[in-house]
């Protein structure tokens, strides 16, 4: 029975350090792509089939403004600081969309840092964690969300580029191209392991 016991205590102990050892690997990938990204998040007023249309009526009004609000070849703190300045003009481009469709709920825009669950876009994917995103938020902002990536302009329209653009544009790192197009292995079993960690971590937190 001791004998027994000791081998369960064994596993229990490496199985504890090699997530200790897996979360500090996975949450440094993720904080370093974090560091080269300003995500677009995009929040609903209700989940009512006209507000989730309206939702991405007003996501398309705002890509359309942050679009002439800094070029494709622009460093992050470009682009930081040209969302960041016209935050008031972002709002009204998504207000404009509303009043034009008859709505009386409210926009605003704000540069903040906010939690992303892992999610997969065509052709990448990018890991659950905080990132600093635009946030658009429609009325009471109970809806469901809409997800991109305003920088690099991952989603800017005409002016979308792609990951390897990006990466040689020196936005991404080689590796980390790799990583969320999944050419360094399967990335949404990585990803997820990540938001499973993260999840644990707010638990015991």
């Amino acid at each position: 029975m001791d004998r027994k016991l000791r081998r369960w205590e064994l596993a229990l102990m490496l199985g504890a350090a090699l997530a200790l050892v897996l979360g500090a690997w996975l949450g440094g990938e993720q904080r370093a792509l974090a560091g080269r990204v300003v995500r677009l998040h995009v929040i609903a007023n209700s989940d009512s089939a006209r507000d989730q249309a309206l939702k991405l009526a007003v996501r398309d009004g705002v890509l359309s403004r942050a679009e002439a609000l800094y070029p494709p070849e622009a460093t992050l703190d470009q682009a930081r600081a040209a969302l960041a300045d016209h935050l008031d003009e972002l709002a009204a481009a998504g207000q404009a969309v509303v009043d034009a469709q008859g709505g009386t709920d409210r926009v605003t825009a704000q540069l903040t840092r906010c939690w992303f669950p892992t999610k997969t876009y065509d052709g990448f994917a990018l890991p659950a964690g905080e990132y600093e995103a635009l946030r658009v938020v429609i009325g009471d902002g109970r809806g469901q969300n809409w997800w991109c990536v305003a920088y690099p302009p991952l989603c800017l329209g005409a002016a979308s580029e792609t990951i390897e653009d990006a990466a040689q544009a020196g936005q991404f790192t080689s590796g980390q191209a790799k990583l969320v197009t999944g050419d360094s292995g399967p990335y949404v079993l990585k990803f997820k392991g990540m938001e499973l960690l993260g999840r644990l971590e707010g638990l015991f937190s």
